[in-house]
């Protein structure tokens, strides 16, 4: 964390600067993957399964492929069965297929394209993909391309550690949420990386070097996003 963000944060309220210094520095998560369509496929092989379990199917993927997640058109030439035999159900493998189609139309930019792109467009243009929310698109736009001032107000860990840091007693609704995060802009993703953190203390999560949210360790019904809880529109996977 840069000291301008940290200088930043820490004199937008006086109970985020308790908070931060406490906690110390906190480092951005290096990505898993360093391009979208990689991070798009990663995220739908994780709804509502272990990340260990997500992590073998995704191996088996890659085996095909000689250890490397298939390209796009790669990925639309294996059949059906083939898909399925490494452990996708058939929703999520309908995901995989139109994440692999939107891929190779433009639908999911290249990393130079989507640096061109802001927040609200890339937003805009990947919930159009089978089986990806808004909440998965923030997760990614602060993990993947870490951009500074994304605030997953749909997401309980966030709000869990706002609840849990200001003394509430439920948490905030997301529309209220999105208005009380606005004194941490223009750095709303540094603070929730702060706030997951207030969440994992208050559960008394062994900390380690990233917050709930960015592991992949961790997969329990509170962790999750609205997407992955199931709260979705029906034609969304996650």
């Amino acid at each position: 964390m840069s000291v301008i963000v940290r200088k930043h944060l820490i004199g937008a309220c006086p109970v985020l600067a308790a908070h931060i210094r406490r906690v110390g520095p906190l480092p951005w998560p290096k990505p898993d993957y360093p391009d979208l369509y990689q991070a798009l496929i990663r995220a739908v092989a994780h709804q509502q399964l272990h990340a260990r379990a997500a992590e073998t199917i995704l191996g088996r993927l890659a085996a095909l492929n000689d250890g490397a997640l298939p390209a796009p058109a790669a990925l639309l030439a294996l059949p059906d069965e083939v898909i399925r035999g490494c452990g996708f159900s058939g929703s999520k493998m309908a995901a995989l297929r139109d994440i692999a189609a939107r891929t190779a139309d433009g639908t999911v930019p290249t990393a130079a394209r989507a640096r061109k792109l802001s927040d609200e467009e890339l937003i805009e243009r990947l919930v159009t993909i089978r089986g990806v929310g808004r909440w998965t698109v923030e997760m990614l736009l602060i993990f993947t391309l870490k951009r500074p001032d994304v605030f997953p107000v749909d997401d309980f860990g966030v709000r869990e550690g706002y609840r849990v840091l200001y003394g509430l007693e439920a948490q905030p609704k997301p529309k209220v949420f999105a208005e009380m995060g606005k004194i941490y802009a223009p750095y709303r993703s540094m603070a929730s990386l702060y706030l997951w953190r207030a969440a994992d203390l208050a559960k008394g999560v062994k900390v380690v070097k990233e917050p709930v949210a960015a592991r992949s360790d961790v997969v329990t019904a509170k962790a999750l996003g609205p997407e992955e809880r199931g709260k979705a529109p029906s034609r969304r996977a996650r």
